[in-house]
C-alpha cells in the first residue's frame, strides 16, 4: 500500500529531463515512465529553456550550449517548478553553486532510478504537494509549520523546525551533518558546528521519543520510526 500511494504521487507529472547523452535520457525517460510520469527530453539548454511547462525538471549541468547551472538560473527566474539537479559533478562547491542557483536537490551519477523518484516525492512533499508527514507517533505539516506528536501540539523554535522538516523530505534517509547545515543556516553562518547537536538534542526533548531522530555516527541524522513503546 505504501509504494502504491508513493507512486501515486509522481502519476501524470510533466517530467523534462535535460540530459545530453540521448542514451541516458531515454533510459530515464523509460524508467519515469513506468512511475505514471509524462516524460520529455531536451538535449540542449536552449532546448530546455523553449520546452513546454513542465511540473518538474530533471537537469544535467554538462550541456553542449552551456553550463546547466545558467540553465538553473534562468528556470527559476520565470517559475518556481522544481529542479533536481543530475550531474556526475560530485564537488562540495558545484552542489553549493546549484543549491544557490535555485536548484531544489541534487542527485549524483550513477544513481538508482528509485533514489531518484524518492527525492522527486521529497521535494514535492517539501512544496506542499505531498500533504503531511506522519513517521509514527510524528505527524509533520511542512508548509504550515505545524507539528503534532500522538495528536499533541509541539511547539519547537524556527530553527529547530526546520532542521526537522529537513530530516522529514526523506524519512529513513541518512541527512548529512553537510546537508543540513546547507538546508537550514545560511552562507554567512559561523557559529561552532556542535550547536547541530544541541538542537538536535533539544528537538529530541520536546518530541519525547529520542529514537525518533537516530544518531548515524560518521554520516548524520535520520528520522525513524521508534516502533511500539
Amino acid at each position: 500500500m505504501a509504494v502504491d500511494a508513493a507512486s501515486q504521487v509522481l502519476s501524470g507529472l510533466r517530467v523534462l529531463v535535460v540530459e545530453d547523452d540521448p542514451a541516458i535520457g531515454r533510459q530515464l525517460a523509460k524508467g519515469l515512465s513506468r512511475d505514471g510520469c509524462i516524460a520529455s527530453l531536451a538535449g540542449t539548454g536552449r532546448q530546455a529553456l523553449a520546452a513546454d511547462v513542465s511540473d518538474f525538471v530533471l537537469l544535467d549541468l554538462g550541456l553542449p550550449d552551456g553550463d546547466g547551472l545558467d540553465v538553473c538560473i534562468a528556470l527559476r527566474r520565470r517559475s518556481r517548478v522544481p529542479i533536481i539537479v543530475v550531474t556526475a559533478r560530485g564537488a562540495e562547491a558545484t552542489r553549493i553553486a546549484a543549491l544557490d542557483a535555485g536548484a531544489d536537490d541534487y542527485v549524483l551519477k550513477p544513481f538508482g532510478l528509485g533514489e531518484l523518484t524518492a527525492r522527486m516525492r521529497a521535494v514535492l512533499r517539501r512544496m506542499g504537494g505531498g500533504g503531511p508527514t506522519v513517521v509514527g507517533p510524528l505527524w509533520i505539516d511542512v508548509p504550515a509549520r505545524q507539528v503534532r506528536v500522538a495528536g499533541e501540539p509541539v511547539t519547537l523554535t524556527a530553527r529547530e523546525f526546520d532542521i526537522l522538516a529537513c530530516l522529514a523530505v526523506e524519512p529513513g534517509r541518512v541527512v548529512s551533518r553537510e546537508e543540513i547545515f546547507d538546508r537550514v543556516w545560511d552562507e554567512h553562518w559561523y557559529s561552532p558546528r556542535r550547536v547541530l547537536d544541541v538542537h538536535v538534542a533539544a528537538l529530541r526533548r520536546k518530541l519525547g521519543s529520542p529514537a525518533l531522530i537516530e544518531t548515524v555516527y560518521g554520516r548524520g541524522f535520520r528520522l525513524a520510526d521508534p516502533g511500539p513503546a
